[in-house]
């Protein structure tokens, strides 16, 4: 008997190594449901929301190398598009399955129609539609080859009906191949970077996600030419473990010494970084840019000197090149900097608040002296990924994912879902703000379902934290970034694993321990102060300005119990600010 096209599109996929499909199934993707059903190598996981499944397989697609989701007619797959727009910009493979109406009502307003083509074409590299059988082979091969080779989402419109047609027999079988090219730039290239280098000696290097695989060759490279080391929120699991050059983070959630080492280099190095953040970028200093995508060059800060290679690469075809530099000067006094923002984090993981206002960094801290190695942390956009920017150290075996292109609430828990499944056995951590899980809470059923042993750290400061520093140091009082939350505790109850309230800080450090140990999915509702403030590396007087226009209308507006509570659990930062 003749096998339809979803059983021949499965077999491709199988062939590929795709291991499982996230989805919820419906109409025009039934056919595709019922060809995983028979299949022994890939898994249908069941979402409650195909914006989780999307989040899944971009997470999956970061451990694993490549990851399917799909969604049916209509409102199903238009449910994708924020988590393929997080893969797309995040620069990791996916392909999305994207059903439709059948072939012979599109193009008349029927029910559930969209134009796939126009609805993914902003966030895709490759997105096509089969309409025939003969297609099949052919555009699912190059779907997946586009995904890999060009990291980033592909997209397959298929009709319901196309589904169910037999395959064309003697159709070729077509390998996926993952290749590894060696890329650096050329000698003459080389020889002009290691002039420029050999030359300075007030040298910065900062790493993006491009040189997490470079570890070593970017701590020979500091080594060599006695430079200091700053990272990206991306870069940091690679570029922090083993390196005693390494400074920490700049940009919104960083602190002060990248910044100062940054801005006070005679020449910055940028190694496989698309850092966004122009306004923490130095403008007067020699910058040279090292990036494995050409066109990445030059589009964030004017460079000197812009090159295409894999860091790695080019870091090992550099370093013969490089003079040894004994002058340890500059980097002495930007470690000095960053012992002093080390020293500052203490003193805040000291301070561990008070009942329902216990200390986000607290918490923080808690959690990367309890993980383990090797665990997988998942973060929401918004104040946790401050926290775990600033406080989660990396081992060289941790992984942090979140959603930091993009940056969509909401993303932790989905995450955590296909880490959890792409690599069973390992520890996975989702730090979730109260805004965040509210969003796709359905799914904490989904967790239950595959019995996944996601650990859930809710920081409930019952408010929209990030959104309301916005509007703060813009001078606007905050306004509808409350949050009347459910008690989330009781919520995992009901979704039959165990949830527990914290509201004491003597508590945390027993409920995180416990909450690791267990076997099975736990999640800790975490009453955290709302008042805690995270301030950048550079403090604007603008923002100092809009603070206390804020603080004066609080006055004014009778609220000084909320100015004196934000002063008080702020002392240190604003301490900083004179």
């Amino acid at each position: 008997m003749a096998r339809n096209v979803a059983e021949q599109i499965v077999t491709i996929l199988e062939d590929a190594g795709i291991k499982r499909i996230y989805a919820v199934t419906g109409d025009s993707l039934n056919h595709l449901n019922i060809a995983v059903k028979k299949s022994k190598k890939i898994e249908w996981i069941h979402v409650r929301h195909e914006e989780v499944g999307a989040y899944a397989a971009t997470a999956e697609a970061e451990l694993n190398g490549i990851a399917v989701c799909a969604g049916s007619s209509g409102p199903g797959h238009v449910h994708l598009i924020n988590g393929l727009y997080d893969a797309h910009r995040l620069h990791l493979p996916v392909l999305a399955i994207a059903s439709t109406i059948p072939t012979i009502s599109i193009g008349r307003s029927y029910f559930q129609e969209t134009n796939t083509i126009k609805l993914f074409d902003d966030c895709s590299h490759y997105n096509e539609m089969i309409t025939r059988a003969e297609q099949v082979d052919k555009v699912v091969h190059t779907a997946l080859q586009h995904a890999i080779s060009k990291k980033g989402v592909s997209v397959i419109g298929i009709p319901g009906d196309v589904f169910e047609m037999d395959e064309i027999e003697g159709a070729p079988t077509r390998k996926i191949f993952r290749t590894e090219s060696i890329l650096r730039p050329s000698d003459d290239e080389l020889k002009r970077l290691a002039s420029l280098l050999n030359s300075t000696s007030k040298m910065t290097v900062f790493c993006g996600i491009g040189a997490s695989h470079a570890n070593q060759e970017v701590v020979a490279l500091a080594n060599k030419r006695k430079a200091p080391v700053g990272y990206s929120f991306r870069g940091k699991m690679g570029i922090q473990p083993n390196n005693p050059y390494e400074i920490g983070m700049t940009g919104l959630l960083g602190q002060a010494a990248a910044y100062h080492a940054m801005h006070d280099a005679e020449v910055l190095l940028l190694l496989g970084t698309d850092f966004p953040y122009d306004n923490f970028i130095p403008e007067s200093n020699k910058i040279v840019q090292v990036d494995e995508k050409a066109e990445f060059l030059g589009r964030r800060a004017s460079l000197t000197l812009g090159l295409c290679g894999d860091v790695q690469h080019t870091l090992q075809a550099l370093l013969p090149l490089l003079d040894e530099h004994h002058d340890r000067t500059f980097l002495d006094e930007q470690l000095e900097i960053y012992e002093k923002v080390k020293t500052r984090n203490l003193s805040y993981v000291e301070d561990m608040g008070k009942e329902d206002a216990i200390h986000p960094e607290f918490v923080a801290h808690l959690l990367d002296k309890f993980a383990a190695d090797d665990a997988i942390f998942t973060l929401d956009t918004g104040m946790t990924c401050v926290w775990g920017a600033r406080f989660i150290t990396g081992t060289g075996s941790r992984k942090m994912l979140g959603s930091f292109n993009h940056g969509s609430m909401a993303n932790a828990m989905p995450m955590a879902i296909g880490a959890s499944l792409a690599q069973a056995g390992r520890q996975v951590i989702a730090l979730c703000g109260d805004g965040g899980i509210s969003m796709l809470l359905g799914d904490l059923a989904t967790i239950k379902q595959y019995n996944l042993p996601i650990k859930i750290i809710v920081f409930n400061n019952r408010s929209l934290g990030m959104v309301k520093l916005e509007m703060e140091v813009a001078g606007m009082p905050d306004n509808e970034t409350d949050m009347v939350n459910p008690d989330f505790a009781l919520v995992a109850h009901a979704m039959g694993f165990t949830g527990e309230n914290v509201h004491n800080p003597e508590e945390v450090s027993d409920a995180i321990q416990e909450a690791i140990a267990s076997d099975g999915p736990y999640l800790l509702n975490i009453f955290t102060d709302p008042n805690a403030l995270a301030m950048p590396p550079k403090v604007e007087m603008g923002y100092v300005l809009g603070m206390a226009k804020t603080m004066s209308k609080l006055m004014l507006g009778g609220k000084a119990g909320e100015v004196i509570d934000t002063v008080k659990s702020n002392y240190k930062h604003i301490k900083d600010l004179f």
